[in-house]
Order: C-alpha cells, then sequence, then structure tokens
C-alpha cells in the first residue's frame, strides 16, 4: 500500500516526525492529549489497532508481554491482563527503576482490569522489577510516531525505547527469537531510509493499524544491549537505574566506556564554569516536581514570579513525553550588543568563550515549545551550538557557533526547520558585522537587557535562558 504521507529526499528523522504530527493535527486523527507534537500520537483508531495483539500467533505462546505506557496502547494492556499474562510496562522515563510488574486485584472483572490498565492503574496496581530479576520476555509492544514496512521505527526523539529494550537484552530478558509490535495509525506507516537508522535502534516485526496487520520480515538486528559510548554523564545522572547496570557490566569486565557530548564548548572554560555551577546549585537545593524534572526547593520557587516558574520549567507539558531543563538563579547577565558578543557581566562562560564567536538568532519559536525539542532538532541537523541561549516567552533563541564558518553551515542546516507546525526563522544575529546572508530577512533582533537570567551546564552545549 502507498503510503499517505510522502517523506522527501534527504529527510532526517526529525523531518519526519513533523511530517506526521502535522499530517495527524491537519486531519484531525487524534483523540486527547493534543497536540500530537512531541508525543506518541494517541490516534483515532488506537483500541480496533491493540485489538490485533491477541490475534498475533507469539501473543497465545507468551506468559509475559511487555508494553509501552502511551495512550494509544492501553487497548494492548488490556487484552494482555484480559488473557491473564504477566504485563510488565516501562517506568515513565525510567525515572525509578526499569519496569513494573502489573498486579490487578485477585478476581479483578473487566472493568477493574481497565484500570489497571490506563497510567493511572500503572501507577497503583504494580510493583517494582529489578535488573536481577529473572525476566523473559517473548513479546514486545511499543509506540511510534513513524515505522516503514521493512520494520524500521522512529520514535518521538528520546530514545527509551531503544534503551528498554537495551537494558531488557543486557539483564537476558529479551532474545534474537523476541517479537518487537508497534501500533499506530494507516498514515504513521510511511517509507523511512534504511540509513537513517542506527545500531541502537529498535526495529518491528509486526506494524498493527486499525485496518491492516503488516509483517515486515525484518533482518535488521535489534540492540544487543546499552551502546555506551552513545550516552554520556548527563544521560546516567537522569537515569540512575543506567548507572547501576553500567557499574554491574563493569564488574563483569565488559567495556563502558561513555561518549562524549557531539558539541561543547572550549575544554578550559567548560571545566570552569561547571564547577563554578555546582557550587552555586548545591545538591540539597534541588527536588523533582511531579514528572520527574529537577527544579528547584519549593521556597524559592515561591519567591519567583509565577510566569517565571514556569518558564524555568519550559513552557508546555507533555506528560510523559516531554522534557524540561534544569535552571539556576544567579546574578544579572549581560547581553550580546553590538561592540562583541556576550559583554557584559565579566561571567567566566562568556569570558571564556572563543573570540571568535559567532551568534544566530532563531525567531518564530512557537509557544510550548521546549528547549529539549530544540536541542534535539539542532543535533539532528548537525546544528548544534557552543552555547544556546533560551527566550523561550519572547519566541526566540540564540545560538553561538565557534567561527563564522560553523555559523555559516548552521544556517545552511537550520533553513526549513519547522516545529510543533511553526516555520523558524535563522538568521546571524545583529551583533554580527558584514550585512545580512542571502535569501534570509532583513530584520536584525535587538536583544533586550536581561536583569535576572538562569543558565544551565547542560551536556550537549552550554545553555543560558533569559528572561
Amino acid at each position: 500500500m502507498e503510503p499517505v504521507i510522502k517523506i522527501n529526499p534527504g529527510a532526517s528523522k526529525w523531518d519526519i516526525r513533523q511530517k506526521v504530527w502535522d499530517y495527524i493535527e491537519e486531519k484531525n486523527l487524534a483523540n486527547f492529549p493534543r497536540p500530537v507534537h512531541n508525543r506518541i500520537p494517541n490516534f483515532k483508531g488506537a483500541s480496533e489497532a491493540c485489538a490485533k495483539v491477541p490475534e498475533l500467533q507469539v501473543f497465545t505462546q507468551t506468559a509475559e508481554v511487555k508494553v509501552d505506557p502511551d495512550k494509544p496502547l492501553e487497548g494492548a494492556r488490556l487484552a494482555v491482563l484480559q488473557a491473564r499474562k504477566t504485563l510488565l510496562v516501562p517506568t515513565p522515563r525510567l525515572r525509578t527503576g526499569l519496569f513494573n510488574k502489573i498486579t490487578p486485584p485477585q478476581g479483578a472483572n473487566k472493568e477493574q482490569l481497565r484500570i489497571c490498565s490506563s497510567s493511572q492503574g500503572v501507577k497503583d496496581f504494580s510493583v517494582p522489577v529489578g535488573l536481577d530479576a529473572k525476566v523473559k520476555v517473548d513479546l514486545v509492544v511499543v509506540g511510534s510516531v513513524a515505522v516503514s514496512e521493512k520494520g524500521f521505527r522512529i520514535g518521538k526523539g528520546e530514545g527509551y525505547a531503544d534503551m528498554e529494550y537495551g537494558m531488557m537484552a543486557s539483564m537476558e530478558a529479551v532474545t534474537e527469537s523476541t517479537v518487537v509490535v508497534t501500533v499506530v495509525h494507516d498514515c504513521q506507516v510511511v517509507d523511512i531510509p534504511e540509513e537513517l537508522m542506527g545500531s541502537h535502534d529498535l526495529t518491528v516485526d509486526y506494524i498493527l493499524t486499525p485496518t491492516r496487520l503488516i509483517k515486515t520480515n525484518c533482518l535488521s538486528p535489534k540492540p544487543q544491549g546499552i551502546i555506551w559510548t552513545k550516552l554520556d554523564t548527563e544521560k546516567l545522572e537522569k537515569i540512575p537505574i543506567l548507572k547501576k547496570l553500567r557499574t554491574l557490566e563493569e564488574q563483569a569486565g565488559k567495556d563502558v566506556t561513555l561518549g562524549v557530548a557531539p558539541v561543547a564548548a572550549e575544554p578550559g572554560p567548560q571545566t570552569v564554569q561547571s564547577k563554578r555551577q555546582t557550587r552555586r546549585r548545591p545538591k540539597q537545593n534541588m527536588q523533582q516536581d511531579a514528572e520527574g524534572e529537577p527544579r528547584q526547593a519549593d521556597q524559592k520557587a515561591k519567591q519567583q514570579p509565577a510566569r517565571v516558574r514556569k518558564e524555568s520549567r519550559g513552557e508546555g507539558r507533555g506528560g510523559n513525553e516531554g522534557e524540561a531543563s534544569t535552571t539556576t538563579k544567579g546574578k544579572s547577565r549581560g547581553t550580546m550588543k553590538e561592540q562583541g558578543p556576550h559583554e557584559g557581566a565579566g561571567e567566566p562562560a562568556q569570558r571564556n568563550l572563543p573570540p571568535s564567536v559567532t551568534t544566530v538568532y532563531l525567531g518564530g519559536i512557537p509557544a510550548g515549545l521546549r528547549v529539549s525539542e530544540l536541542k534535539t532538532a539542532l543535533r539532528e541537523r548537525e546544528a548544534a551550538p557552543l552555547r544556546l541561549t533560551w527566550q523561550g516567552a519572547q519566541h526566540r533563541a540564540f545560538l553561538d557557533y565557534s567561527d563564522p564558518q560553523a555559523a555559516d553551515q548552521a544556517l545552511e542546516a537550520l533553513q526549513g526547520l519547522s516545529l510543533n507546525g511553526h516555520n523558524l526563522q535563522a538568521e546571524l544575529a545583529k551583533s554580527q558585522r558584514g550585512g545580512k546572508r542571502s535569501g534570509q530577512s532583513s530584520r536584525r533582533p535587538r536583544r533586550p537587557a536581561a536583569p535576572k537570567s538562569k543558565v544551565d551546564m547542560k551536556s550537549e552545549f552550554t545553555e543560558q535562558t533569559e528572561q
């Protein structure tokens, strides 16, 4: 069957996600939560697609089934519970462990099982499963943003399904015979170029839609474990169970060398700033919010205006899909002036940036977009900067690159960038000399003074958030 969504040659994973999300919204093919951008879409007809799970031969042969916690997979979780099989559900964002075993009340009726299959039921009727548990999963059901008939899968961009499978492989909970199924709307079946897939990407054996059951016959191997070189220390800090698994594998004599961020600031300044940032942001003053994201202690948060608190957590919410940025109150920061980039407050990160730093202005950022989502798009287009200055409330950001050539390459890569259905505008910032770029708007933004600012020393590049 010919895909209804056409993928342009040279499209990135992010381009494909955006096209699918836009199409689902334009055609009104989704149920709550909306919009579907940055989520696994809860498409209309999900229950019909999930009803095909018990029709799979492997379903009748398995005793333990792992199903992701996404809303459109609720019907699959219910089918597992109704068949009286063991249901394992990953912990959202892997915050407190790998997955939970759902334990319905003894003699539960269909309605009680339906409650157990919901997101609230996963919280109320489950017990944690540790890395040392003896688990054998023969069937895995995952959500997707896009999938091809060849079995290539694209998630929402955070890599949790891939990591979950890799961790299960490490604990020998899955084998080469484990079947992976995804449940999607018919429009989410698209042509995905094989060259976009990496060794860490999870492929699927079956695709279930409201109208079709597709066997992919995919020959690409699934993850055999965690590929540590694709992770960095920040990811380990966010997901404690990864740290535990790394320790176990290190004790077993495996190579657990971590990778490095694809783009980072100069080693010297980065080290100095990280140490100073640690002193300004003591660990005891941090705690987690309801989504599991780090934030400042309530007492400090209450001292900030409500608008500022919202911005510091990242605008908009995405359930288990979203990710907020960690921010810390700091001294007044200087802005980029025409006399030179990052003059002003004399902070180490500003003072130690390369003298040839070139700044790119990114405008048209839609309300509700999170800084982590912009970071993902920048990485996928190979346009990650030395430092990102986030001004989400003003619908813009500033990207610092090491030299004019790097900025020029980033400008090329960012042309046509669209996020949440909005086209973003990329051009050299006003602080840069030499006239406007060909094909770019003649407008040059003037960055307002920021009496208060927030600095986040994240992994791939340094992020500064200004009010």
